[in-house]
């Protein structure tokens, strides 16, 4: 008994001793880390150059990504949920499953991101209406929505592939991929939106194009990557064949209910930017320049979230429950020690960050506020995320996910925004402490989840089997 408490009270010097968990960890982390880093700096550099028209035009194209914010999120589902299989049949050396699970990913990805797109590039003043009364606010994000959406398709297939890839321990490619597409946007970002080198002034029409020509660019050098490097899952279309009745219904117990989490999840998230719309531009602008910065360091625990799905889904696929289990709580004290890092240099960058804008002293009182609330919150968040997305889904326990994140967004964060903001009038930075309570109910409800075990199951067995 004495052993097993001085093993549990030295977990934090337990974790940094296993070298092999230490190794896996930042092989997958890293990378991962770095490329979603690589594209919230063309996020930033897009909010600071867009920042350059004034706070109208930050508002509308901050609103008109809210619609791209939903349809990323309905891509996350289908990736993550192919990125759990994946990752199990992985630890199975199963190949074919694999294959099949990406058939089934661009199957459903490249479908629903034409759905997205045409609504999109018909109608994207009605889209911008559900998000602002400001009529300046709706046309500057109807003119870059309408363009942008031509984008989506290939970006759904370039998320697919890149899943698949880093299930099978292929982290190089997306991360050069991603590195000359940012390259390629940024300077066609300044080129087009100032009016560089001849070229006319196209304002937020100009970032629009560059993020179109940036996404092109990036799926059509992923896939030559990945074919130059003769990756296991390059292969004929007929393998790739989605329609096998077992898969399927594997597909269905464990990735439908993440696709619906993170759709519905995403719609929830998104009316929290409704009411925000609708305390003002001042109140929209706040909101999205305080994203811009913490966008770059939610990364640090997303790619700790990417890898523990990867290595806790590998180490069940080998039938390994026991070490799955142990990498679980590893996964829970490195993430808590990266949030605290994380909240206290958003405090030492937030001052500094905003005199990047050319906005009112307003906007930029409320981003300083705004960015000291999600400091304090940042820890919950990013326990609260990787036992979710890392965690619980590395062993299909998503309805237990689907339960937590859409009873947080739907019964405490969506009711907050719209009664703080629209009924009370807080201020904004007080409306967005309201929202984030729902971080802390995430992460202690879904820690008694975790310490269930219910989570532990290999998946590939069970499809092995039928």
């Amino acid at each position: 008994m004495k052993s097993l408490t001085k093993n549990k009270l030295f977990l934090p010097l337990k974790m940094f001793e296993d070298r092999e968990y230490i190794r896996r960890v930042l092989y997958i982390a890293l990378p991962v880390s770095f490329q979603t880093f690589l594209k919230m700096i063309v996020n930033f550099v897009d909010t600071v150059m867009i920042g350059k028209l004034g706070e109208t035009a930050i508002a509308g194209v901050g609103l008109a990504n809210k619609y791209f914010f939903v349809f990323i999120l309905l891509i996350f589902g289908i990736e993550s949920g192919t990125g759990v299989l994946a990752s199990q049949y992985w630890g199975n050396n199963d190949i074919k499953n694999i294959r099949k699970v990406l058939g089934i990913g661009l199957l459903l990805s490249i479908t629903g991101s034409i759905i997205f797109s045409s609504v999109a590039f018909i109608m994207p003043d009605k889209l911008m209406m559900i998000f602002t009364e400001s009529n300046n606010a709706i046309t500057i994000g109807a003119a870059y929505l309408g363009v942008v959406c031509i984008s989506y398709p290939f970006t759904a297939a370039t998320d697919i592939y890149v899943s698949i890839m880093r299930a099978v321990g292929e982290v190089k490619v997306p991360v050069i991929s991603s590195i000359f597409a940012i390259i390629v946007n940024i300077i066609l970002n300044y080129i087009l939106i100032f009016g560089k080198f001849g070229m006319p002034v196209l304002g937020v029409v100009g970032a629009a194009v560059a993020t179109v020509a940036a996404r092109i660019f990036e799926f059509l050098l992923t896939i030559i990557l990945i074919s130059i490097k003769k990756s296991p899952i390059i292969c004929s279309i007929a393998k790739l064949n989605p329609f096998s009745r077992e898969l399927i219904s594997q597909f269905g117990k464990t990735a439908l209910p993440v696709i619906i989490n993170e759709f519905f999840w995403g719609v929830g998230t998104t009316l929290f930017s409704v009411a925000y719309g609708r305390m003002g531009d001042a109140a929209i602008a706040s909101i999205t320049i305080s994203t811009a910065l913490q966008d770059l360091l939610v990364v640090s625990f997303q790619g700790i979230a990417i890898a523990t799905v990867i290595i806790l889904g590998n180490e069940m696929g080998a039938n390994n429950l026991k070490k799955a289990k142990l990498y679980g709580s590893y996964s829970y004290v490195l993430t808590f020690l990266v949030g605290v890092f994380a909240s206290i240099l958003i405090m030492i960058l937030r001052i500094p960050f905003v005199s990047l804008y050319k906005v009112s002293d307003n906007v930029i009182a409320n981003v300083k506020l705004c960015l000291m609330v999600f400091a304090f919150f940042f820890p919950f968040k990013a326990i609260a995320t990787v036992n979710i997305v890392g965690i619980l889904r590395s062993g299909g326990d998503t309805l237990a996910c689907l339960f937590l994140d859409l009873s947080a967004v739907w019964l405490i964060g969506v009711p907050m925004a719209f009664v703080g903001g629209l009924y009370f009038k807080f201020p904004i930075y007080t409306v967005y402490a309201m929202v984030l309570s729902s971080e802390v109910y995430k992460t202690l409800v879904g820690y008694i989840r975790y310490k269930q075990g219910k989570w532990l199951k290999n998946l590939a067995i069970e499809l092995t089997a039928n």
